[in-house]
């Protein structure tokens, strides 16, 4: 094994879980959160207290100013650098976070793709706005067939993106991407936390929310505006949470609104999070087998209360091809 993932949805309890292990393990932390990379973006991203990143060595954390833009490849070429050097000094790598891209790339590598070409696109466009993309699909299906089947009609960027590589490279978007998978030698033990109720996930978003404003969640917002150097279109600041209260803070809507709108999109996050970690099951052949809460806490040394009841833990291992969305919806039952 060269390094543990610790990953789920948004407040399913990753910190804590891999702060548990990591003092179990002799391990040491790597961020795989997109936001927290971000100086000063802190009680929005949920960023472990100062007091734990002394106590536990932290990585990826405050290492970019939010006017930078940080990459998946960015954090592919750290992570790995990191993984090594946390292993050479006979320690365990913890991998924690939601950012399913940061981890996809790990998993799979990532494919050298060509450059975006403006009049490919053009062309692709033309060829779409004349034929439509239900035909540009069809098109798809006999040059690429697998991406075609990963692809739905209407999602036209990808369908594009496709025929784009295809077009610049005569090779399939499909080879380009299992090569670089075949080059990925990374091996990683997965752990997923995964809500088998919504309504829980959904109330604990409320409760982690309600505490960030406390905190002062808005403040942090308002110094960040105040900067010269930053607007809402940087990544950093397109971040849940912070893109919502820089629009309150411009007076589009009131508080209350303000409100709604960014419990909204973190329900959202943590829906797109579970099926990534559903679409990532498929892609690798691997299986997500569910322990129930007394399996966690008969096998781990840490208090019960880390998980709500309703929660499974997922392991994951390569013996067979079910999907966590699966395991989980068998596991519902008491």
């Amino acid at each position: 094994m060269d390094a543990l993932v610790i990953t789920g949805p948004t407040a399913s309890g990753k910190s804590d879980l891999s702060f548990k292990l990591a003092e179990l393990l002799n391990g040491e932390i790597i961020s795989a959160d997109s936001a927290q990379v971000y100086r000063g973006l802190d009680i929005g991203t949920a960023k472990p207290e100062r007091i734990i990143q002394e106590k536990l060595e932290h990585h990826l954390i405050d290492i970019r100013d939010p006017s930078e833009i940080y990459t998946v490849a960015d954090f592919r070429s750290d992570a790995l650098k990191i993984i090594s050097e946390i292993k050479g000094r006979g320690k365990v790598p913890i991998i924690s976070g939601g950012t399913m891209l940061y981890l996809k790339a790990l998993r799979e590598g990532l494919a050298d793709l060509p450059a975006a070409n403006p009049s490919v696109r053009e062309s692709i466009e033309l060829n779409a706005t004349k034929h439509g993309w239900a035909k540009l699909h069809s098109d798809l299906k006999i040059i690429d067939p697998m991406s075609a089947e990963r692809i739905k009609p209407n999602d036209s960027q990808r369908l594009q993106r496709a025929l784009e590589v295809h077009q610049l490279t005569g090779i399939p978007l499909s080879e380009h991407l299992a090569n670089a998978k075949a080059s990925c030698s990374l091996k990683l033990v997965e752990i997923a936390i995964f809500p088998a109720y919504r309504g829980k996930l959904h109330k604990r978003i409320e409760q982690r929310f309600k505490k960030m404003l406390e905190k002062g969640f808005v403040e942090e917002v308002l110094r960040l505006k105040e900067r010269k150097d930053l607007n809402e279109d940087l990544p950093a600041l397109k971040s849940v949470g912070y893109r919502q209260i820089w629009h309150y803070l411009d007076n589009r809507f009131d508080r209350e609104t303000m409100v709604e709108r960014v419990l909204a999109a973190t329900r959202q996050l943590a829906k797109r999070q579970f099926t990534g970690l559903s679409e990532s099951s498929r892609t690798t052949k691997s299986a997500f087998v569910c322990f129930k809460q007394a399996f966690i806490s008969s096998t781990f040394p840490f208090p019960r209360k880390n998980f709500g009841s309703g929660y499974f833990l997922l392991l994951s291992n390569s013996k067979t091809g079910k999907n966590p969305a699966e395991q989980t919806n068998s596991l519902n039952s008491p």
